[in-house]
């Protein structure tokens, strides 16, 4: 493995957003999304696209002459050979978000970047502090749910997904049907069981315009009037990629909506 890499590839967002928290700026990334979300948008503008995830453009990366390609087992599998034909390829046992945490060790470890890890940590555990005194200060213990909608699914993610662990780490809680743990962290939702996501807060996610559908579609559903939080007026739309992101950066996105509707308890715009 090179020390210093200079021109870094990664084939995940997890580990590009990893890498960004760590001070490496790669060269160029594969995507999950069309729209680039908040915490990322200001770094993409100079950060080569290769494509979708699996399906990175092997003649882009030949071109950009990386000296480190860096990313998720699952998405690198089938063309690790001619990967590694390129430069020194990495690729970690990414078990699904539940975990992000561990990856980003691994990235930093890679980078030999782990005294800069345990800031970005430190860093989280203050926010995660700060967020717990305002929400003890504002005398407020909601019960938090989060649905999303994505590929013609309806999902909630669980207790040891990458929110769920936040919202934890926060000491908020949970409807009973999502303070659970599971493989993968994520269980889909079947409109029958609407009374699932029921809580004093809502947050939802759609990515992209067939998703926001699916939740229009959602809302015409008899249960959903019956929702605490849509009585209460307490659903708030958040940002998919921001809530499913997987690293440091988008935790601090999710991190900074709890805030804004838990604490300063915004409406939404």
């Amino acid at each position: 493995m090179p020390n210093d890499p200079q021109r870094v590839v990664t084939l995940s967002v997890p580990s590009l957003g990893d890498a960004i928290a760590l001070g490496v700026k790669p060269i160029a990334t594969i995507v999950y999304f069309d729209e680039p979300p908040p915490y990322l948008a200001e770094h993409l503008n100079s950060i080569q696209i290769l494509g979708k995830e699996e399906q990175p453009s092997l003649e882009k990366i030949v071109a950009l002459k990386p000296d480190l390609i860096i990313g998720i087992k699952y998405s690198t599998e089938a063309i690790y050979s001619q990967l590694s034909q390129i430069a020194p390829t990495v690729a970690d046992d990414w078990d699904g978000y539940p975990s992000w945490r561990e990856h980003f060790d691994f990235v930093a470890d890679v980078f030999g970047k782990t005294d800069v890890a345990q800031q970005v940590w430190s860093r989280y555990d203050q926010r995660i502090d700060s967020l717990k005194a305002a929400l003890e200060n504002s005398q407020e213990n909601p019960e938090v749910s989060f649905v999303h909608t994505c590929c013609g699914t309806i999902d909630l993610d669980l207790q040891n997904s990458f929110n769920g662990g936040i919202l934890a780490d926060a000491g908020l809680r949970r409807p009973s049907s999502q303070a659970i743990p599971i493989a993968g962290g994520i269980v889909q939702l079947s409109e029958e069981r609407l009374m699932d996501i029921d809580g004093d807060v809502l947050f939802v996610a759609a990515d992209g315009p067939e998703a926001s559908q699916t939740i229009t579609g959602l809302k015409q559903n008899p249960l959903w009037q019956k929702l605490r939080a849509v009585q209460n007026d307490r659903v708030y739309p958040v940002n998919y990629p921001t809530w499913r992101g997987g690293n440091p950066l988008a935790a601090d996105g999710v991190i900074d909506d709890l805030f804004t509707y838990l604490v300063e308890n915004t409406p939404p715009t």
